[in-house]
């Protein structure tokens, strides 16, 4: 019985009689052409091809040969089955492969592993990051890899063994799970340094000239952030898993690399970890130098209300209805009263200038950091 964790499912299950909804037909073919690219090779030869549907149903391994079958449109429900069909696989894994939005996990069955993760794409215009689900199976003697789209994603591993890279030419389809799983790693760290060059540039312009649209941008960083979490999170049980070769699909020479593949991805995690740290220090930059910039503007406008104060009080005082009041008739008692709003006027600014209330908001921004 194989072991599985249970999702909730947005298709039927595959390889039954049960109808397919036109909607999930059109998604099918706007996602991507379906293709089957399958690669044979040992240490001496390789052998590299486009499959029709017709000819993976009679597709047969050569001998002394590692087979990997990669599929492109992973909705095209015939090409599956007819995948399915050839190389056995449970309906359950053809259903886990149409369901496009599953967590990374890892399912034993009695002759191939079969584990789901993803692939991330990062848009540094908008901040945010698209992702595709990326299965595997991997058998005694061939692996199944199914994209939704072409990638380029698992391009490097070809070039290798197109190049004759000793050591994945002469291991066996286990070393080939590690190094497609190794370059979408490489992937992540990709999308992990671009996520840290957004997040470093938008402290330096919050630190110069924030403004509300750098708020939105640190929740965009912090939500992608979360993605890639729960997305690396769960890879690092499956490998935690593959490490432990409970049904010898891993040959003892590739479970060191698993073994690093695994520290990367604790690696990944840590450094995820100290990028979430930053945008919540962001986060708190952004508050304070709000904050500050309300303090200094209202400030400026206590200096000004408080400057007018005396003034209002003097032409309070001189406009209250009484017959006999000092300078009422004196000819220059007007200009004696605007003589003494100016003097308290100059007194106060004075004062203020010592207690370095009138500085500059850039020169008090930098003292404030």
């Amino acid at each position: 019985m194989a072991k599985r964790k249970h999702t909730h499912r947005k298709h039927s299950l595959l390889g039954t009689s049960s109808p397919v909804s036109a909607s999930e037909t059109d998604t099918a073919s706007e996602t991507a052409p379906a293709c089957i690219h399958s690669i044979s090779y040992n240490v001496n030869d390789i052998e590299s091809r486009q499959l029709t549907m017709h000819d993976i149903v009679e597709w047969q391994a050569p001998a002394d040969h590692t087979s990997w079958i990669n599929v492109h449109g992973v909705l095209d429900i015939a090409l599956l089955q007819a995948v399915a069909r050839r190389f056995k696989l449970h309906p359950l894994v053809l259903d886990d492969i149409l369901n496009t939005e599953q967590r990374p996990k890892l399912d034993t069955y009695p002759d191939y592993l079969f584990l789901e993760t993803r692939l991330f794409y990062y848009d540094t215009d908008t901040m945010s990051v698209s992702s595709e689900q990326i299965s595997i199976a991997l058998g005694r003697e061939w692996l199944l890899s199914f994209q939704e789209r072409p990638s380029g994603s698992f391009e490097p591993v070809r070039e290798r063994l197109r190049q004759g890279q000793a050591l994945l030419r002469q291991s066996g389809p286990d070393y080939l799970c590690y190094a497609l799983l190794d370059s979408l790693m490489e992937r992540y760290f990709q999308v992990l340094e671009a996520i840290n060059e957004d997040a470093e540039r938008l402290e330096t312009h919050l630190l110069d000239q924030p403004s509300p649209d750098d708020l939105q941008n640190i929740h965009r960083l912090k939500h992608v952030t979360i993605q890639l979490r729960r997305a690396v999170w769960p890879l690092r049980e499956v490998l935690n898993s593959l490490i432990r070769n409970e049904h010898g699909f891993f040959s003892p020479q590739t479970l060191p690399y698993l073994r690093d593949l695994y520290d990367h991805t604790a690696h990944f995690t840590e450094s995820l970890e100290a990028i979430r740290d930053m945008l919540s220090g962001l986060m708190d930059i952004y508050m304070t130098t709000i904050s500050q910039r309300v303090n200094l503007e209202v400030r400026a406008l206590t200096v000004v209300a408080m400057l007018f104060m005396p003034a209002t009080l003097i032409a309070g005082i001189f406009g209250m209805n009484f017959e006999e009041m000092p300078w009422t008739h004196d000819p220059y008692g007007f200009w004696w009263a605007i003589l003494i709003m100016l003097g308290i006027a100059s007194v106060m600014l004075l004062m203020f200038w010592r207690r370095q209330w009138l500085g500059s908001r850039h020169r008090e921004q930098s003292s404030g950091r």
